[in-house]
């Protein structure tokens, strides 16, 4: 699990906090918070039949 949580950081790091420079606490807040969405919601996974996370959890509730 905590391999899975670095990699998610070091994707934060290089797909959004690496690419831009923030002046308020609040813009970084904000650009992470927007990273979080695109990541769970439309960011393709190899790991997970290249489905977003949240496609990968509804997919595995109505199979269940």
């Amino acid at each position: 699990m905590n391999a899975h949580i670095e990699a998610f950081h070091r994707l934060l790091e290089e797909e959004c906090l690496g690419r831009m420079v923030f002046d308020r606490y609040e813009e970084a807040y904000q650009a992470v918070v927007e990273y979080m969405r695109f990541y769970n919601e439309r960011r393709i996974h190899s790991s997970i039949l290249d489905l977003p996370p949240h496609e990968c959890y509804k997919k595995a509730q109505t199979e269940a």
